[in-house]
């Protein structure tokens, strides 16, 4: 399972909108700069998660967007379905709706659903405001890199020159 790259970038633009603390609208030109991201994008992306009610237009010489509730009433699940649809790992399972032609005689029917929900928990746990906090960058450490080579492959890739 992989996210779309626009359900990540939406992840992006409402984390900036949720350290903002002291601003509750934002244009999507603003969050664009402010991001790094297309501006065609932002604008899209914007627009997709007002209709889901994650954020609210509010129009007008100031308007723009903000968030529609307190970041941390805004799940990562909610973000997710907003842009994707249902979480559903196979077509067999609860919230699926395609039929896989295999359904009948599945040995497995079912069994996704447990896994499904898990996912399902899991995602509703995490909320906008987790997401935005700032974690520190765990960049390896050159003695954990060469502790994970043998030391014969580290001596002869040392020895070899470039042609």
């Amino acid at each position: 399972m992989r996210l779309a790259r626009m359900t990540d970038y939406a992840v992006v633009v409402l984390c900036q909108m949720a350290r903002a603390k002291d601003r509750r609208v934002f244009t999507a030109t603003a969050l664009a700069e402010n991001t790094g991201l297309p501006l065609p994008s932002v604008s899209k992306l914007l627009k997709k998660l007002a209709q889901k009610e994650v954020v609210i237009a509010h129009r007008g010489a100031s308007g723009g967007y903000g968030l529609a509730r307190p970041s941390a009433q805004i799940t990562a699940r909610e973000i997710i379905v907003a842009l994707e649809g249902p979480l559903v790992l196979a077509a067999c399972v609860d919230e699926g709706e395609e039929t896989c032609g295999f359904e009948q005689s599945c040995p497995i029917r079912g069994h996704w659903d447990p896994v499904n929900l898990a996912i399902h928990d899991a995602l509703g746990k995490v909320t906008l405001a987790d997401m935005a906090e700032p974690r520190p960058v765990r960049l390896p450490i050159l003695s954990q890199i060469r502790a994970q080579i043998p030391p014969k492959e580290m001596t002869n890739s040392l020895m070899e020159t470039p042609q």
